[in-house]
């Protein structure tokens, strides 16, 4: 998945919330080397009483995008004063920006790479904070591995109390990726695209479900790979005997496509970025 990302600005807001001790983390890490132990140890070591949930560290290598996703996915689950820790940070050394943002009640600290996007364009009101105090990074810096020696310092330093003003001042020019909703096309198709595909072959669209009402989904149609899906289902379970492919809204809050205890990904041959074409056929005037 490209990482195409662009400069937007953001909304300028004082935005009072209380910090909490709890620190989520989301990586492209993995779990086989050092990494993701070196990010909890350096966090324990400023603020023992952290409490760190681990959201994942599976992010495809690099893949931005899907960092934005997953993360935007997640946040909404934790309380509010969480300080969300994200990096996927093919930039890392260079200079691009370490940044620290409030939006939705809650602190996000990682790479100004439009990692935060999706949950900038979920908010009304966000805020963010060029980190330039290196008087809290981890000495000495690598330059290869700013998860541990900036960003998960920051993160900690901000848990026990300090305000976020602290760690740098105030910019209106963060990196955004482009919005993620679908298109909506002049004959009426609402174009979207496969963004993420779970370890059960779910493929979730972009496509908000609220553009469906009831009588919608009894004339609808999803198209993808040439493959017209005409079922739209509350739950995955609904039809039991029926094994073919079905739209479902799912926890994330889009479509996903599906097949009850199959693989709607492999049954598809489908992959990230595949197109998705809502059609909803208006009925008829008889």
């Amino acid at each position: 998945m490209p990482s195409k990302t662009k400069k937007q600005g953001a909304r300028s807001n004082r935005l009072p919330v209380v910090v909490s001790g709890h620190i989520s983390l989301l990586t492209d890490f993995g779990t086989a080397d050092y990494f993701v132990g070196s990010v909890k140890a350096v966090i324990l070591s400023i603020n023992p009483t952290a409490t760190i949930v681990d959201v994942t560290h599976e992010i495809p290598a690099q893949d931005i995008e899907a960092a934005a996703f997953t993360l935007l996915a997640s946040y909404r689950s934790f309380a509010p004063g969480t300080i969300h820790l994200a990096v996927v940070d093919p930039g890392v050394g260079s200079a691009r920006r370490p940044i620290l943002a409030q939006a939705g009640g809650q602190f996000f600290v990682g790479p100004d790479n439009g990692i935060f996007s999706y949950v900038f364009d979920n908010e009304p009101n966000f805020k963010v904070l060029h980190i330039t105090s290196s008087k809290y990074f981890r000495q000495p810096l690598s330059n290869t591995f700013h998860g541990r020696d900036v960003f998960a310092p920051v993160a900690a330093s901000l848990s026990n109390g300090l305000s976020p003003e602290s760690f740098g001042s105030e910019i209106s020019d963060a990196v955004r990726l482009p919005r993620l909703g679908p298109e909506f096309k002049r004959d009426g198709r609402v174009k979207g695209r496969i963004i993420h595909v779970d370890r059960f072959g779910n493929c979730v669209t972009n496509i908000d479900p609220t553009l469906l009402s009831n009588e919608h989904t009894k004339r609808a149609s999803l198209v993808v790979k040439g493959k017209r899906i005409k079922s739209f289902r509350e739950f995955y379970g609904e039809d039991k005997a029926n094994k073919e492919l079905f739209a479902i809204c799912g926890s994330a809050g889009f479509l996903e496509i599906s097949a009850r205890n199959r693989s709607a990904a492999k049954m598809l041959n489908a992959k990230l970025g595949d197109v998705v074409d809502l059609i909803i056929k208006e009925p008829t005037n008889v």
